[in-house]
């Protein structure tokens, strides 16, 4: 009995990692998360002062000229990723420049006022810094 509750509670938490949803990173919030599946996880709030350690992902979002947000990764790999904003009337997805590796600064800025941005669809980049 004790072998099958521990397998169902295996397959269990394996089937919530791989449904991760996108994070919400409300205006004027700071997150750090770690990547897993393409989807953000072990997502926490922190002080704007945080620095993301090995594997993790910190991102911040304020409402200077419209929106702006800056995310920063301390994994070996870059990222291209989905970003919508919201609060606005409908969602908007917007472009986005590659999320680089090794720690190093993405600054993204865009028009609207939004009150949150959600973030999803983690991939590998081709490019390192890379803006489309």
């Amino acid at each position: 009995m004790t072998v099958r509750m521990t397998a169902l509670a295996l397959l269990l938490a394996s089937l919530i990692s791989a449904m991760a949803a996108p994070l919400t990173v409300k205006t004027g919030e700071t997150w750090l998360f770690s990547l897993s599946n393409g989807q953000p996880v072990k997502a926490r709030k922190v002080a704007p002062s945080a620095k993301p350690a090995a594997g993790q992902v910190l991102v911040t979002v304020r409402p200077m000229m419209g929106t702006t947000m800056t995310i920063t990764s301390n994994n070996r790999l870059a990222y291209t990723y989905s970003a919508e904003l919201l609060g606005t009337e409908k969602v908007i997805p917007t472009r986005s420049c590659t999320l680089p590796a090794n720690n190093r600064l993405s600054f993204e800025n865009w028009p609207q006022k939004a009150t949150a941005v959600r973030l999803s669809n983690f991939k590998p980049a081709t490019k390192d810094g890379a803006c489309p």
